[in-house]
């Protein structure tokens, strides 16, 4: 799957790595519940370094479209809960 991280880029990510990051976007709904501004910080930056830390980077040249976008590090809690979807940020596969 390609992801791409606003901001930053787009990363390959394979669904394997999914449980390990539903567990993270797990944790990140449950800070934004509390309105738990650090935890949410701290786990919105665990999140999007776990993508990376997992995935491939893409070539900047690579031309097909992202199949999920993530918020960009300096996201408010509010940013990130208008892209959520059912789910959370990701997918449960």
């Amino acid at each position: 799957m390609i992801v791409r991280i606003m901001g930053e880029g787009q990363v390959k990510l394979d669904d394997s790595h999914f449980a390990e990051l539903n567990k993270l976007d797990d944790e990140l709904l449950e800070e934004m519940e509390k309105g738990d501004e650090p935890g949410f910080r701290r786990t919105l930056e665990a999140l999007l370094d776990a993508v990376h830390r997992l995935g491939a980077p893409v070539e900047d040249d690579f031309l097909e479209p992202s199949e999920l976008i993530l918020p960009e590090r300096d996201a408010t809690i509010e940013e990130v809960r208008a892209m959520l979807s059912d789910d959370g940020l990701f997918p449960v596969i």
